[in-house]
Formats: C-alpha cells, structure tokens, sequence
C-alpha cells in the first residue's frame, strides 16, 4: 500500500521518529507502518548539537539511503528548509526521492532554521514559501512522493495567520499539511476544523515541547491523520545510555545492566546476521 493509500484510510498513522537505520529497522520490527527521520534527531545523534541548522543536504541524504536501504516502510523525512531556496529545494526533492522518500517535509522557516520548539524563529514570506512548493512538486519525478507543507508561523504570527499560510500552502497542491507548535488543545481542534475534511494533517508531539501530548486515539478523535513523535526515540536513547555509562563507570562491568540490553547473539538475531551469513555462503566458492 502507498502512504498515499494509507493517509486515505483509516485510522491515524502512528510514527515514531528514527535517526539511523538501526533504530528504523527496530521501529519496523516493532510493527509501525511508516518512520519519520527527524532532522533534530540526525542533529542529537550524528552532530551531539542542537536542531538550529546545522545538518546539511547530504547528511540527511545519507542517512536517509541508509534507512530506506535496511527498512520496507515508507519514511517521510524532514527537509527542513529545502537547504536553500526554490532551486536548492528541486535538488533536495530530487535527491530524497532517489534516496527512497516517501514523503518530504518542507518548511517555511528563514534560514538558520531551528526546531521550531524553541524561541527565535524566523518564518520567510508566504509567497517565497509557495514558490518553493510548487518547486518541490516540479521536481518530483513520482506523483507518489508526497510533499508536506510545514508552517512556523504560529508563534510568530499568530493562530489565524499560520492557518492562512496552511491554506495558500495547500493551494499549491502539497499533498498534506503541519501546523508546527500548537500550543492548547482549542488551536489543535482550530486546525483540523479547518483542513481535517480536505488534507492529511500532521500532529507533532514533542515531549517537553509547545503542543499538549496526546495519545493516537485522541489526535484522531481531533481529525488528525498523521502523528510523529520524531524524538522521542533520541531522547529515550539518551537516557538509556546515561544510565547504561553511569552503571558501567560505578561497577566496571556491565553485569547489573545485563537485563537492560541485548547480549551478542540477541543483537545479531535483531539485526539478521543468521540470514546475511546464509546468503553469503550462496556466493562461496
């Protein structure tokens, strides 16, 4: 089934975010139908920094081939800026398509972007933006790869002018919307009574972040199609890790943490070493 096919039905499309193939191939095993490769999450993992624009194209792009070579799901990813203007977005689309994007995520944000749970956004005008959409849907080579449209506008602008960005957004044809940071569950049912009926729309949970936490059944009740919890995954391996080094430094071994993590032939099996094995020896001669 495409996601195309699969925004279309019910009911809401849960995705967790990844930021490697290794935690995309556990969230496929987990049974999740899509991923989400969070540009913030490439940033915590790859960079060790902060998500305020410092991945680049082909970092994202590599990460992204590596995911869609190891998972069959679909993977939207998140594009940020398009890392430039109109003409730099064609060569993003272009590449993440032949990288294996399912969906691309396009977003309104003056460069340096940031996450846009944080203060000192910047938002460019509405009319660049749209420009750079109707970019993106020229450079797709498949009708299949869809593009989401994402506003920042809301902490910048206010609710009514984000909503209208949304609209001119999806006047340009993108095939679904995200309406960054909604702040109270009224902004939350405010978007979704305006776009619920005609457009896939996202919601982003960000534990800690602007918008209230919500579990699936909810976002749907609510009329959202889409949930991402893009770094969720980066923050639970964090804290793992914290407590995985902490007890290693304590005790010198790793014996007390040992009903905590995968032995090695538990790893292996995770990640199909048996059968990446068994094919080789096909070629043996």
């Amino acid at each position: 089934m495409s996601l195309r096919t699969r925004l279309a039905t019910p009911p809401l499309l849960l995705v967790p975010g990844v930021y490697d193939a290794l935690s995309a191939l556990l969230a496929e095993q987990a049974g999740f139908e899509a991923l989400y490769l969070s540009g913030a999450s490439i940033a915590y993992t790859r960079l060790a920094r902060s998500d305020v624009g410092l991945t680049t194209y082909s970092e994202v792009e590599d990460t992204l081939a590596r995911v869609t070579d190891r998972v069959r799901v679909p993977v939207i990813v998140d594009a940020d800026t398009g890392f430039g203007n109109a003409v730099n977005v064609q060569r993003t689309v272009r590449g993440f398509e032949r990288a294996g994007a399912a969906m691309i995520q396009l977003e309104d944000q003056a460069f340096p972007k940031r996450c846009g749970h944080l203060d000192g956004k910047a938002v460019i005008p509405a009319a660049e933006m749209a420009g750079k959409l109707r970019a993106a849907l020229d450079a797709r080579a498949s009708a299949d790869t869809l593009i989401l449209a994402r506003t920042d506008a809301l902490a910048l602008e206010g609710l009514d002018a984000a909503l209208d960005r949304a609209e001119a957004y999806f006047a340009c044809g993108v095939d679904a919307l995200f309406i960054e940071a909604l702040r109270t569950p009224a902004q939350m049912d405010a978007a979704c009574a305006r776009f619920a009926a005609r457009v896939p729309l996202l919601a982003n949970m960000v534990e800690g972040g602007q918008t209230p936490i919500e579990p699936a059944a909810q976002l749907q009740a609510r009329g959202f199609r889409i949930a991402i919890f893009p770094g969720g995954t980066a923050r639970a391996v964090a804290h793992t890790l914290q407590g995985y080094f902490a007890s290693l430094k304590a005790h010198g071994s790793t014996v007390p943490w040992r009903d905590h993590m995968l032995d090695f032939d538990e790893l292996n099996a995770a990640i199909g070493t048996p059968d990446l094995l068994a094919n080789a020896r096909r070629y043996a001669s």
